[in-house]
């Protein structure tokens, strides 16, 4: 199986690159130095050339807040890029994962979150995915489309990279307490990702570690593993004004990827000690 990764530059494709070749798959990654989503004609003759048999897109526009400003950029990674992805792999029928997010959803109330829930995104980043998500359904018959929710990973910057670095010169942090989610570690949604485009089992799944905390708890359990005597204070949303809204209720269900046979993604908590622990390896 020949494999496309895009978006290796990131946290998620980086990890999904890895655990490709891990597995003996004939793995090739891009990142925008190599190829440029949003060049359409650029698109067409690398993936022409390429012929992979699988597409799993990782490259997005993630910068949440900066997208509220940067609206043109942010689209064109976001819809016009997947879409002209997505025009190669119809072609040339090559299966196609498009990798989304929390965020489509309003965020509102406690109702875990299942897949046929009607999205209603609230900051622009959402909105952009969302079309993502919609091209790839309009465009394809068959297709995976992954939601999940509050990544980490070795590769690049992530919440808990930034508790971590904040502990080092204070005692006390303030983190929102009303936005409920699950973290989710990279490297064990990579694993699914790339057990799940071997079979035909397409549609559209939330794959996220199991649990749901808080930012401020998931705050506390990193600096509790880690062993940082630094304090917590729980704030509101309300307290912490940022440009995009944030999702208050992230609480996604796995129900459809379990019943589908996909093995369950480890507790967060499991998933924070072994990347804690993966971490301090890579300082060494």
């Amino acid at each position: 199986m020949k494999l496309l990764v895009t978006g290796i530059g990131g946290q998620l494709g980086y990890d999904v690159m890895r655990q490709g070749v891990q597995q003996g798959l004939d793995v090739h990654g891009t990142r925008r130095r190599n190829l440029d989503i949003t060049k359409e004609q650029e698109v067409y003759h690398y993936i022409r050339h390429l012929k992979p048999d699988v597409i799993i897109h990782c490259a997005a526009y993630t910068a949440v807040d900066l997208a509220e400003s940067d609206k043109k950029t942010c689209w064109n990674v976001n819809v016009e890029g997947t879409k002209y992805l997505v025009n190669v792999a119809k072609e040339l029928n090559i299966k196609f994962m498009y990798v989304s997010t929390d965020y489509v959803f309003g965020g509102l109330g406690e109702k875990t979150l299942v897949e046929t829930d009607l999205p209603c995104p609230k900051s622009y980043y959402g909105l952009t995915k969302y079309e993502g998500e919609k091209a790839v359904q309009s465009m394809l018959q068959e297709y995976f489309i992954v939601r999940t929710s509050w990544v980490f990973g070795i590769n690049g910057n992530n919440f808990t990279k930034r508790m971590l670095h904040l502990a080092k010169s204070r005692e006390e942090v303030k983190v929102v307490g009303d936005q409920i989610g699950s973290p989710t570690y990279t490297h064990d949604l990579a694993k699914l990702l790339i057990s799940m485009v071997q079979t035909d089992k397409y549609g559209i799944y939330h794959a996220t570690n199991e649990g749901f905390c808080s930012w401020a708890e998931f705050a506390e359990e990193i600096f509790k593993q880690s062993n940082c005597n630094v304090q917590v204070r729980v704030v509101s949303s309300e307290d912490y004004p940022v440009n995009a809204v944030r999702p208050k209720n992230a609480r996604l269900s796995k129900e459809k990827l379990k019943s589908n046979g996909f093995k369950s993604l480890p507790a967060w908590q499991d998933a924070l000690e072994r990347y804690l622990s993966m971490l301090v390896k890579k300082e060494k």
